[in-house]
């Protein structure tokens, strides 16, 4: 197996803890970042460890350009590369549009879009310079649809955004080998779950399918798959 490192954002629980722990079948290590939650990020990197490959946390606040620059320059110095970049980290705000103010919008937008943007640009020499690298956006299923979302407006413009940078660096950087692609989940059990009464008759995706989907994106295998937006929804509002 080649030396490779993945770092992913967010990986304290759900969704990102996944992630972490699927991908750390097929790297060499994964660097595991937290914000707030570092006794999970902890337990993690030793559960990953416990499985004989490397890891180890980092802190940011990734709405920052400055620490998410120096997230990736920390998890470089410690492993001497990022191969694998999963932006996975990405607030949802659930509030009526017409209520919202303007620190609503900047948390959201900076979290879901600059956040991403800030840790791709902070990645791309290193793979750049290896003519090898994978980045997975984590996004939201209904992304592509341009339509109405009164109580998660600037999450959907977020992702929205999200999905056009993903394609955007696709293209730019597919002669230096890199892979720029989107896993989109849809309603996730144990995530955000509205009230709805036929949810129950829907085959609602996991956490575990997001990760596959992501650990497919991120190996060789998927060497000819970017600038696409995988949609993990099982068959909810198919």
């Amino acid at each position: 197996m080649s030396l490779r490192i993945a770092l992913v954002t967010g990986a304290s629980r759900g969704i990102g803890r996944a992630i972490a722990l699927r991908l750390a079948e097929d790297v060499s290590g994964v660097a595991i970042h937290y914000f707030s939650r570092r006794e999970e990020a902890q337990e993690l990197a030793a559960a990953i460890r416990d499985k004989g490959k490397l890891s180890a946390v980092f802190r940011a606040d990734l709405t920052k350009k400055a620490q998410a620059a120096g997230l990736v320059k920390k998890v470089e110095e410690r492993f001497a590369r990022v191969d694998i970049l999963v932006n996975n980290v990405g607030p949802l705000l659930v509030k009526r549009w017409d209520q919202l103010e303007v620190a609503d919008w900047e948390r959201v937008l900076r979290g879901n879009l600059l956040g991403p943007y800030f840790c791709l640009k902070a990645a791309l020499p290193g793979m750049r310079k290896r003519k090898w690298g994978r980045v997975v956006n984590i996004g939201y299923s209904r992304a592509e649809r341009l339509g109405a979302f009164p109580t998660i407006v600037p999450y959907a413009v977020a992702k929205t955004g999200l999905l056009t940078l993903t394609r955007t660096a696709a293209a730019s950087e597919a002669a230096n080998g890199i892979t720029v692609n989107m896993v989109s989940p849809g309603l996730i059990r144990g995530g955000v779950m509205p009230r709805v009464r036929d949810l129950d008759e829907s085959r609602l995706g996991t956490f575990e399918d997001v990760a596959e989907a992501v650990a497919f994106c991120a190996s060789d295998k998927a060497a000819a798959v970017t600038g696409s937006n995988v949609i993990v929804s099982g068959t909810w509002k198919m």
